[in-house]
């Protein structure tokens, strides 16, 4: 086994006042993996502009800008996420959804 320890104390992560979140099986469900670059950059930044709920109201055109993104790339990126039930989008207010069960 593993001997787990800290390797910088200075440097150790704690919650702050807002903080985000990620579930853990994103990655050993195959979640991470099943995701483009670009689904997986709006993703990202949906859950770290989030509130707890989920909730997030940040316009295209900025999403757009702070990822770098073609309008093209966001609107597929955007849809797939949808499709694959992760996100809804109601043209104003995003939700990222508890994962689905398995990934699309």
């Amino acid at each position: 086994m593993i001997r787990k320890k800290i390797l910088v104390a200075e440097r150790v992560r704690t919650p702050g006042k807002s903080f985000a979140f990620i579930p853990h099986r994103f990655l050993t469900d195959g979640f991470l993996q099943s995701l483009t670059r670009h689904e997986l950059a709006l993703y990202l930044f949906l859950v770290l502009a989030s509130n707890k709920n989920g909730l997030s109201f940040y316009a295209d055109k900025t999403i757009c800008s702070v990822l770098g993104f073609k309008d093209e790339d966001y609107l597929f990126a955007r849809s797939s996420l949808i499709h694959k039930n992760m996100i809804v989008y109601d043209g104003t207010l995003f939700q990222v959804l508890s994962l689905p069960t398995t990934p699309a």
